[in-house]
């Protein structure tokens, strides 16, 4: 409540949810109804909203209730095609930002999936964003937790991470 009243009061113009929005992928009732409300300030207000599933609110299905949020208008969800080999990510659009997403999974499942993303680069030169709910390596330490080395992420201008509750900032040319 307080990200979102800030963001409304600075005039952000977009907000990255990068995932446990909910702590299960059917929150209660009670829950539902303060989030709808958030998240009606914040259209009200004119601020996007993008969004990937965390490991909390993640179902194996692909279904969750942030579905029902996009539905409502109040958020896009990031879209991406997986197969064995590869998993594509698609741009969601916002101005000349483009913003990509891959969802956790319970107990780090996201990360083998991670190393096959791939981003499709449409025509033009983009700032790209990339969510992810997942660990770094560089993050984790000695915490033994699946992880991915930033390294092996794909390449983009902004990494927007969620799930470890730790503040972490890395500026780097390379990454």
């Amino acid at each position: 409540r307080e990200a979102i009243d800030q963001s409304i009061e600075e005039q952000v113009d977009f907000i990255l949810f990068t995932g446990d929005l909910f702590d299960s992928a059917f929150p209660p009732i009670e829950t539902l109804k303060e989030t709808f409300y958030e998240f009606k300030k914040l259209k009200d207000a004119k601020i996007k909203s993008y969004v990937i599933a965390g490991s909390h609110d993640y179902s194996i299905t692909g279904k969750t209730f942030l579905d029902v949020l996009e539905k409502a208008g109040f958020c896009e969800i990031a879209k991406y095609e997986e197969s064995e080999k590869e998993v594509i990510l698609k741009p969601l659009k916002h101005e000349t930002i483009h913003i990509y997403g891959y969802p956790g999974k319970k107990s780090g499942l996201e990360v083998p999936s991670i190393r096959k993303i791939k981003i499709l680069e449409p025509y033009g030169n983009h700032f790209r964003i990339l969510m992810l709910h997942t660990t770094l390596k560089e993050v984790a330490g000695n915490i033994p937790i699946d992880s991915i080395p930033i390294n092996e992420l794909p390449e983009a201008d902004y990494y927007a991470m969620g799930h470890i509750h730790i503040d972490y900032e890395l500026e780097n040319n390379n990454k």
